[in-house]
């Protein structure tokens, strides 16, 4: 993180501030633009995430900042748009199921690690199988659900999708290393092994905290500040 924040400040002086853009103004023209020229648009974009996703996981976040599109630890966050709020009630992530917290380890290929801060899980969940097996996803309920925490393995491709236009988006860490704070709510969808997003799954988060540690990925999620999210987050078992 030092390396990167000299890097920032070494560019932030050598660049002159802007005006602030009229973003309303851009919006609506975007939007009147004939469709014939809007392929420009998408195609930037999807240079953009590929741009995001060659760079390494701080680099990452900090080149999204300009894009709109954060890609760490498993996770795309997506400011660069307004979502309508997801309606109905949400399908659940592929292959859910409610497990005892000792069956869940035996079927994730990762350590599945209690917040000491939260104490043990209300309820606890897998997720979205492989042909072997393994589930890929589990989650740790507290609050009736409303408090949960998610893990997966880091190491695989991005696995949720938030919408996070309009909320609070900040760079912070845990254990000193790289987090990312999402602090509103936002629109969040789950996305399959073959990188399809599942719109059916698509919800209204409450605020998250995503951070890795030991190659797994988290989004820990709830009616929370960022300090009292980063406490439970550094008390992880």
């Amino acid at each position: 993180m030092d390396e990167l924040e000299r890097e920032l400040r070494d560019l932030g002086a050598r660049l002159e501030p802007a005006a602030s853009p009229d973003v309303a103004a851009r919006v609506r023209a975007r939007l009147a633009a004939p469709p014939r020229r809007r392929w420009r648009y998408w195609l930037a974009s999807a240079l953009a995430a590929v741009l995001v996703a060659a760079l390494p996981p701080g680099r990452a976040a900090v080149a999204g900042a300009v894009t709109g599109l954060l890609r760490f630890a498993g996770v795309v966050v997506d400011t660069s748009a307004t979502p309508a709020p997801p309606t109905g009630t949400p399908s659940p992530l592929p292959g859910q199921r409610p497990v005892a917290l000792a069956e869940a380890q035996r079927q994730v290929r990762f350590p599945i690690r209690v917040p000491t801060r939260l104490g043990a899980p209300e309820r606890v969940l897998v997720a979205d199988p492989d042909g072997a097996g393994a589930y890929r996803v589990a989650s740790l309920l507290w609050q009736g659900g409303a408090l949960r925490l998610d893990a997966f393995d880091g190491s695989l491709d991005i696995a949720f999708h938030k919408q996070a236009a309009g909320a609070d988006v900040t760079f912070t860490q845990v254990h000193g290393d790289f987090a990312i704070w999402v602090g509103g709510p936002h629109a969040l969808a789950y996305v399959d092994r073959a990188g399809t997003v599942r719109v059916a799954t698509a919800r209204r988060s409450a605020a998250t905290l995503i951070w890795q540690d030991a190659g797994v990925s988290y989004r820990l999620e709830g009616d929370l500040t960022r300090d009292v999210a980063l406490d439970v987050a550094g008390s992880l078992g």
